[in-house]
């Protein structure tokens, strides 16, 4: 698919805006261009494109941009109990920072996350005020485009201050009508979280149900809606909330819509897609446009891909596939009793000679998330185990799967002669998020039947997936089956948040789904005991009540010549 650049140069702003995505962003190179010839209908559409651009989270060029992937894997996942950040101890020491909960405000992964969301704020904002201007003059817009372009740019915008606020939560505001100068001295001693509310409302009120142009990739109203319900929701306001994800659910079937496909660069436009960062390889075979996030999760040494090790999944999240006897899985945490380790901490001809234990009773969303030694890996061939990882000993013996390709599709989606960075899209919110939120709701509402079928949905789903196999027999005892009743909210409400780790593992969700519970605590300093036990780099994690958040970047304090204040507990 052609991609090329947009660039257009705001002599106001001094903004350089560049492209990303697909389909809708094949647009021919426009050289710099002076504010006059910007106010335009052409002009508006290229710089909300650019807007579009930051939601891969990148601003150009590839390596680098791994703390503002989409996925949000290193402060969603690694910060949490789903995931190490891999590779060896000593590379990247500030993600271990990240991921041992003692970062601090020179973290250079604080300060991509700031500077990249911040840089689409201000498209976002561009965008805005250069239509207003359009509009105050002789419009080239006509009034009902005009108002579908606010609401794309609002979309955005609250999307990527919903991201920094989840992130660093006191942050400040800017919107179009804040100069440069008054931008730099704007203070962070406000909750913005009202704000994204009015955006995202915005957009949920004045998007288009169908895609503008059936352009893969844009923002539409389904989008808006269940990223409202899903804003209502962190405010535990379920009333709110539960109608917005039931209008989106409605009259889709995620038992029709098989999981495998979201992770299939082939099949990824499905219709569980929701809010989509689109990625491709450009017409040159550069990959500034491709999933650049999320490169470095790309398996290690023999594999096919040969780089870069990093993002593994822990050991405790591979147990909790676990299932017993009825299918279903071990609420109370027992899954940790007698756990699975695959080949760690064996030596000698105990290691040479492994063998999967194909009698493990799991889900089977199990080996569709994670790579196991012995077990079938997407087409490369069996999973060899510590071949394809840096240090087992350091960050444990799996490795994952959905941010990688199929083997037979680098020729046309990944980058020559380096297959991690692919066209892989990320999902940012997809069908089976929603119905699980919406479940989630429908405990706290008192609903305990309709939580139970927005489950079981989820769960009928993941029985279809086909078995992964070893010489003609399955590699595990697959088995996932329905909850037969929600006895009490108790038990409801913790089947509804296994099932959102299950579902969703190693998707950006974990770490604020535990922060927006309270339980992240008791889960992250519980998880830690049994992870150290096994991996002892990950022992004596603690969770304390700052950790509900990250510390502002140092450098934004410095250049806001201090009007910007620094979050509690991390002076």
């Amino acid at each position: 698919m052609k991609k090329k650049n947009i660039y257009i140069m705001l002599a106001a702003a001094n903004i350089l805006f560049g492209s990303c995505g697909k389909e809708f962003l094949e647009k021919n190179p426009q050289g710099e261009l002076p504010q006059d010839q910007i106010r335009n209908n052409e002009g508006v559409e290229a710089i909300l494109l650019g807007a579009y651009g930051i939601l891969n989270g990148n601003v150009s060029g590839t390596w680098g941009n791994y703390a503002s992937a989409p996925s949000q894997w290193l402060f969603g996942e690694v910060a949490a109990d789903n995931a190490h950040k891999g590779s060896e101890e000593t590379d990247q020491p500030n993600m271990n920072l990240i991921e041992l909960l003692r970062p601090n405000p020179a973290n250079d992964n604080l300060s991509t996350m700031w500077q990249i969301y911040y840089e689409g704020v201000m498209r976002c904002n561009a965008t805005i005020r250069v239509l207003k201007e359009d509009q105050a003059g002789q419009p080239t817009i006509s009034a009902a485009r005009a108002v579908e372009i606010e609401a794309e740019a609002k979309m955005l915008r609250g999307h990527y201050y919903f991201y920094l606020w989840r992130i660093f939560r006191n942050i400040p505001w800017i919107d179009e009508n804040t100069s440069l100068d008054d931008a730099k001295v704007v203070k962070n001693d406000t909750d913005i979280y009202p704000k994204i509310i009015e955006d995202i409302k915005f957009a949920s009120e004045n998007l288009p149900v169908s895609k503008i142009n059936g352009e893969k990739g844009r923002m539409d109203r389904y989008i808006a809606k269940a990223y409202l319900g899903k804003l209502y929701l962190y405010e535990k306001k379920f009333e709110l909330a539960l109608p917005l994800f039931q209008e989106v659910i409605a009259g889709k079937d995620i038992t029709a819509m098989p999981f495998e496909n979201n992770f299939n660069v082939e099949t990824e436009d499905g219709p569980e897609a929701l809010m989509v960062s689109k990625h491709a390889i450009n017409p040159n075979g550069s990959g500034d446009n491709a999933n650049v996030g999320d490169m470095l999760s790309g398996l290690y040494g023999t594999s096919p891909v040969g780089c870069c090790g990093f993002y593994q999944p822990s050991i405790d999240l591979v147990n909790a596939y676990r299932v017993d006897e009825n299918g279903l899985p071990y609420l109370d945490g027992s899954y940790r009793t007698n756990p699975y380790k695959s080949d760690a901490g064996l030596e000698g001809a105990a290691k040479t000679n492994y063998k999967v234990d194909q009698s493990l009773r799991v889900d089977p969303r199990l080996d569709y998330t994670v790579g196991r030694r012995g077990v079938p890996y997407l087409d490369y061939g069996i999973m060899p185990g510590d071949a394809w990882i840096r240090s087992s000993s350091y960050a444990g013996p799996f490795v994952g799967i959905k941010t990688m390709i199929y083997r037979s599709q680098f020729a046309s989606h990944a980058v020559p002669g380096e297959a991690y960075i692919t066209g892989l899209d990320v999902n940012i919110m997809r069908l089976a998020d929603v119905i699980l939120m919406a479940a989630e709701c429908a405990v706290e509402l008192g609903d305990l039947n309709m939580a139970l079928t927005y489950v079981n949905a989820v769960r009928a789903r993941a029985s279809k997936l086909p078995h992964k196999q070893i010489d003609g027999k399955d590699a595990a005892n697959y088995q996932v089956k329905p909850y037969p009743v929600f006895p009490n909210p108790e038990y409801a409400r913790n089947a509804v948040r296994m099932e959102r780790r299950l579902e969703l593992a190693l998707e950006g969700h974990r770490f604020f789904d535990l922060v927006r519970w309270g339980i992240a605590k008791q889960t992250i300093e519980s998880y830690s005991s049994f992870e150290g036990s096994l991996l002892p780099a990950f022992k004596g994690i603690v969770f304390n009540p700052h950790n509900a958040y990250f510390p502002i970047p140092q450098i934004e304090i410095d250049r806001s010549s201090g009007t910007l204040q620094q979050n509690t507990g991390y002076n």
